[in-house]
C-alpha cells in the first residue's frame, strides 16, 4: 500500500493540490499562532537597570483566585496585574539575613514626566514617558556613567544618553520633573548608557535618594548581588524558602528582564490569549473545510477507488491506502507551511505593535515547539478528514464496482439528517435563552459565540439539503433565462453534493465574518453614543503620557469653572459567573472626584445614587453588575491593578459602562493603586457655581485653561470630547477581531477557489460533450456563470440569514435593542470579496477547459 500510495499521489498531483493547499495554509496560521503563544508565555527582554544582580525579588504581577467550576469543584486560576505591585521595604531587610547574599540593593522608582526647560517633552524611541530611579540603585544595572557626573545634590538628575540625545540635552541644561505636583527645575548633571553603549529599551533617569524622597516613590524591587561562588539558583531558592511569601517573586536570568519591564510582561499575557483565540477559529474552521476538500477530493476518485474493490482490494486496504496519501500530503504541507507560519507571524507582530497592544520592540521566541505543533494537528486532520470521507466509497460491492460505478447518493444519510437536526435544535434553544430579557451580558455574548458555530455546523452537515433548498427557489428563476440557464439549472439539481462542497464554504466565510465585524461594529456604535450623551464637560485637558493630578486642583480654582476632576484609568479583577461557573475577568476602572459625577460625567443612573461614591464604596455597570451578581447595597469584592484586595459597598449601578468604564471609583483611590500616578485627563464644565448657566460659555476660561495647562509638561487643551481619541483602545480591540476575521477570510477565501476550481476541473469530460453536440464555447461559459451566480446568492444569503440570529444576541447584550449596527460598505465588502473569490474560481478553470480541444478533453482520464 505505500507504494501504491505515492505512485497515485505522482499520478495525480492535480487531484490532491487542493487538500495539500488548504493544509499548507492552516500549518502556516498554526505555526505563526504557536510563535505568539510561546512568546507571550515566555515574554521578556533582556535586564538593563537589573543586569548586575544575581537575584531580583519583586511583587508577583498576577492575582491567584479560587474559583467554583460547573461540578462544584474548585480550580485555581491566576490573573495578570496591569499595574506595578509595590514592594514592603522591610523585605530587604529579611533578604539581608539570608546566607550568601552579600549585599542588599532597594530600588525605589516614581514614573515621571519630563520637559526640557522651554516645555518640550522628552520621551523615549516610542513616546515612553522616562521613570525615575534612585542613583544608589544604578549598582543593579549594566548602566554606565558617560558624560558629567552623578547627581549629588536634590536638584540634579541624570538621564540616559539615548534620550537627552533625542530632546537636545546636554549636561547642564535644565530639565523639567513633574509627578504628582507642579514641575520641577532640575539641572542635568550626567549621562548615562548601557554597556556597550547601545540605546536602552525604555527611557531612564536616575536621582539622589534625596530627591526621590520628594517624588512619591514606591519599591520597585529588591536587587541582590550574591557572595562570590555563590550560583544565583541557589541564592533564589534560599531567599524563596527565607521569604516563604507567594505574593513575591523571585527573579534570575531572563525573569530579571520581566521584573523590569511590566509592559513586555502584561503584553504576554494579552498575547497568549489573543494567539489562543486566533488559533482555535482558525484550526475549527481549518476542519470544516479539509472535511469538505476531502470529501470532494474522494469523490472524484470513486471510479478508481471501485475499480480497486472490483479487482479484490478489501475496505480497509482502501482506507489504508487513502490514509498513507492524506499523511505524506499532511505531513508535506505542514513542513512547507511553517516557514510561511515564520513570515506570517513577523507580520502580524507588526501590526500588533501599530495598534498598541504589544510594545513596539517585543520580541518573539521562535523555538521548535510551534512547528512541530502544527504538523501533529495537521496530519491527524487530514487523516481524520479523508478517512472520514472514504467510508462509504470504501464499502462500493465489486459487482456494483464493474458497473458505471455504484449510484452516487443525491442527499445527505440518515446519520447526517438526524446530526444535523439535533444541531439545529440546540442551536434554537441557545437563541431562545439567549432572547430572554433577565439573561445577563457575558452570557449573551457567550450564547451569541456558541449559536454561530452550532449554526456553522450545522449547515456543514446538512450541505445537500441547503442545496436543494436553494435550487428550489433559484433554479426556476435561472431557467428562465434562456438554454444556457436551463442547463445551469439542470446541472444544480442533477449534484447536490457537489453543490453543497461549493456553497458551504461560502456561508462558513460569510456568517462568521459578518458576526464578529458586526458585534463590533454594534459595540462601538453603542459606545460611541454613550459617550456623547454621557461627557457633559466643556473642555478636556489631556496630554500622550498622563497630566499631573494638581492639575485638577489648579482648574478648579478659576472663575467660571463649575466642576472639574481628574479622570484616572486602570483595569481591576473581578470574579464573575458564566453559565454556572465561576471566572475571574478584568474589568476596566475610572477614578473621577465624586463631586463631579452629574457635572462632567453622566453615567445614566439606573439605581442608587452616583453622588454617595467614596474611598469605601463602588459604582457598577449594568453589564458589570449581572456579571458579578451585584446591586446596590451589595458587598464589591475585587482586585485593584497592583494586587491589593478591596472590598466596597455597590451604590449605584449606571447604564453607560460601554462609553466609560465598567467600574467606577473614587479618585484619589484607584491613583494611588496605579503605577503612573497620574491622570488620563481633566474634565471641565464651565459655569459659575451661582448665578451662572451650568455649561454656559464664560468669557476668557478658554485661555486661563490653556495658561494652566501651559504650565504641565505635554498638556492640550480640547473643546468637548474627542470621541475617536476615548474609543482607541476599544478600536485596537476591535482590529484584533478584525484580524481573526481577515485570516479565516483568507483561509475559506482561498479553500473556496480551490474547491470550486477541483469541482470545475472534473468537468473537463462534461464540458467536451457539450462542445462536441453543438454547444458554443460562449454558451458553456455563460452556463457557468450562471451556475455560479446561484452558488453566490445560496453561499450569500444563507451566510447572512445566519449571522443575524447571533448578532441579535451581541445587539441585546450591548445596547438592548435586537439591531445591530451593520455598515452597508462592510456589508458590501465581505459579500463581495466572497463572490468575486467564487466566481474567479468557476469561471478561470472553465475558460482554461474550454482551450482544450474537445475531442482530447473527452478522452482524457479523471
Amino acid at each position: 500500500m505505500p507504494g501504491l500510495a505515492l505512485l497515485t499521489l505522482r499520478a495525480r498531483k492535480g487531484g490532491f493540490a487542493g487538500t495539500f493547499v488548504a493544509l499548507l495554509l492552516a500549518a502556516a496560521v498554526l505555526s505563526a499562532c504557536g510563535i505568539l503563544l510561546e512568546s507571550g508565555i515566555r515574554a521578556g527582554s533582556a535586564p538593563e537597570r537589573y543586569a548586575a544582580a544575581d537575584v531580583v525579588v519583586t511583587g508577583r504581577q498576577e492575582v491567584e483566585l479560587t474559583l467554583k467550576d460547573l461540578d462544584g469543584s474548585t480550580v485555581e486560576e491566576a490573573r495578570p496585574l496591569t499595574e506595578r505591585v509595590p514592594l514592603k521595604a522591610s523585605v530587604a531587610g529579611r533578604i539581608a539575613l539570608v546566607d550568601g547574599v552579600r549585599t542588599v540593593i532597594v530600588d525605589r522608582g516614581a514614573a515621571v514626566r519630563l520637559a526640557t526647560g522651554d516645555g518640550r517633552p522628552v520621551t523615549g524611541r516610542h513616546g515612553a514617558a522616562p521613570e525615575a530611579h534612585t542613583w544608589s540603585g544604578a549598582r543593579l544595572g549594566d548602566f554606565r556613567l558617560s558624560a558629567g557626573h552623578a547627581p549629588r545634590t536634590a536638584g540634579e538628575l541624570v538621564l540616559d544618553r539615548d534620550t537627552a540625545a533625542r530632546s537636545g540635552l546636554r549636561p547642564g541644561d535644565e530639565v523639567l520633573l513633574e509627578t504628582a505636583s507642579a514641575p520641577r527645575s532640575f539641572e542635568l548633571a550626567g549621562l548615562v548608557s548601557p554597556a556597550g553603549g547601545r540605546a536602552p529599551r525604555l527611557p531612564v533617569a536616575f536621582v539622589s535618594d534625596a530627591a526621590m524622597d520628594r517624588l512619591g516613590p514606591v519599591v520597585h524591587a529588591v536587587g541582590v548581588l550574591a557572595d562570590p561562588g555563590t550560583p544565583a539558583a541557589r541564592a533564589a531558592d534560599d531567599i524563596r524558602e527565607a521569604l516563604d511569601d507567594s505574593t513575591l517573586a523571585v527573579h534570575t536570568g531572563e525573569g530579571r528582564g520581566r521584573a523590569e519591564f511590566l509592559d513586555v510582561t502584561v503584553s504576554g499575557s494579552n498575547l497568549v490569549v489573543l494567539a489562543a483565540a486566533v488559533g482555535g477559529n482558525v484550526l475549527l474552521i481549518a476542519v470544516l473545510v479539509l472535511f469538505g476538500t476531502a470529501s470532494l477530493s474522494v469523490r472524484h476518485r470513486r471510479r478508481e477507488l471501485a475499480l480497486l474493490r472490483a479487482i479484490g482490494t478489501t475496505p480497509g486496504q482502501i482506507r489504508r491506502l487513502v490514509a498513507i496519501e492524506a499523511a505524506v500530503t499532511g505531513l508535506a504541507a505542514g513542513v512547507l507551511g511553517c516557514p510561511l507560519g515564520l513570515l506570517l507571524v513577523h507580520l502580524l507582530r507588526d501590526r500588533f505593535a501599530g495598534h498598541g497592544i504589544v510594545p513596539p520592540d517585543f520580541g518573539l521566541v521562535v523555538g521548535p515547539l510551534p512547528f512541530l505543533g502544527a504538523v501533529l494537528v495537521t496530519v491527524p486532520t487530514a487523516l481524520a478528514a479523508v478517512l472520514a470521507a472514504s467510508l462509504r466509497v470504501s464499502r462500493i460491492r465489486p459487482t456494483e464496482a464493474l458497473g458505471d460505478t455504484a449510484p452516487e447518493s443525491r442527499g445527505p444519510g440518515r446519520r447526517r439528517v438526524v446530526t444535523g437536526g439535533v444541531l439545529l435544535v440546540l442551536a434554537a434553544g441557545v437563541f431562545v435563552t439567549g432572547a430572554a430579557r433577565d439573561t445577563d451580558f457575558f452570557t449573551l455574548v457567550g450564547l451569541a459565540n456558541s449559536l454561530v458555530l452550532l449554526l456553522v455546523i450545522a449547515v456543514a452537515v446538512l450541505g445537500p439539503l441547503v442545496a436543494r433548498a436553494a435550487v428550489g427557489l433559484l433554479g426556476p428563476l435561472v431557467g428562465r433565462t434562456g438554454v444556457t440557464g436551463y442547463l445551469a439549472a439542470a446541472n444544480t439539481r442533477a449534484d447536490a453534493l457537489r453543490l453543497a462542497g461549493a456553497i458551504v464554504p461560502l456561508v462558513l466565510a460569510v456568517s462568521f465574518a459578518a458576526t464578529v465585524v458586526f458585534a463590533q461594529t454594534t459595540g462601538l456604535r453603542e459606545s460611541a453614543d454613550q459617550l456623547r450623551s454621557g461627557l457633559v464637560a466643556d473642555h478636556v485637558i489631556t496630554a500622550p503620557n498622563g497630566v499631573s493630578p494638581e492639575l485638577a486642583s489648579e482648574v478648579r480654582d478659576l472663575a467660571g469653572v463649575r466642576s472639574a476632576t481628574g479622570l484616572v484609568r486602570s483595569q481591576v479583577v473581578g470574579v464573575g459567573t458564566l453559565l454556572g461557573a465561576q471566572e475571574a475577568v478584568s474589568l476596566g476602572a475610572q477614578g473621577v472626584d465624586p463631586r463631579a459625577l452629574g457635572e462632567v460625567l453622566d453615567l445614566g443612573t439606573r439605581e442608587g445614587d452616583l453622588t454617595a461614591l467614596s474611598a469605601s464604596t463602588v459604582a457598577v455597570s449594568t453589564t458589570t453588575a449581572s456579571w458579578l451578581g451585584l446591586g446596590v447595597g451589595d458587598t464589591a469584592r475585587l482586585t485593584l491593578g497592583d494586587g491589593t484586595p478591596f472590598r466596597g459597598r455597590v451604590v449605584a449601578v449606571y447604564e453607560r459602562g460601554f462609553g466609560f468604564a465598567d467600574v467606577t471609583l473614587d479618585h484619589d483611590l484607584l491613583l494611588a493603586h496605579t503605577t503612573r500616578r497620574a491622570d488620563e485627563s481633566v474634565l471641565v464644565r464651565s459655569g459659575g457655581p451661582s448665578g451662572g448657566r451650568a455649561g454656559a460659555a464664560v468669557s476668557g476660561l478658554p485661555e486661563a485653561l490653556a495658561a494652566v495647562a501651559a504650565d504641565h509638561p505635554g498638556a492640550v487643551l480640547r473643546d468637548g470630547l474627542a470621541v475617536d481619541e476615548q474609543l482607541t483602545e476599544q478600536r485596537a480591540n476591535a482590529w484584533v477581531n478584525y484580524l481573526v476575521v481577515g485570516l479565516v477570510i483568507a483561509y475559506t477565501g482561498i479553500t473556496v477557489v480551490n474547491t470550486l476550481a477541483m469541482g470545475t476541473a472534473a468537468r473537463r469530460r462534461e464540458f467536451a460533450l457539450l462542445r462536441l453536440s453543438g454547444t458554443a464555447r460562449r454558451q458553456v461559459a455563460a452556463m457557468m456563470w450562471k451556475e455560479s451566480a446561484v452558488v453566490v446568492v445560496a453561499g450569500v444569503g444563507v451566510g447572512t440569514l445566519l449571522s443575524l440570529f447571533p448578532l441579535a444576541l451581541v445587539s441585546l447584550a450591548v445596547s438592548g435593542s435586537p439591531w445591530p449596527a451593520v455598515p452597508g460598505l462592510g456589508y458590501l465588502a465581505i459579500a463581495g470579496g466572497t463572490a468575486v473569490l467564487a466566481v474567479a474560481g468557476t469561471m478561470v478553470p472553465t475558460h482554461v477547459l474550454l482551450g482544450i480541444r474537445p475531442v482530447e478533453a473527452i478522452g482524457s482520464k479523471e
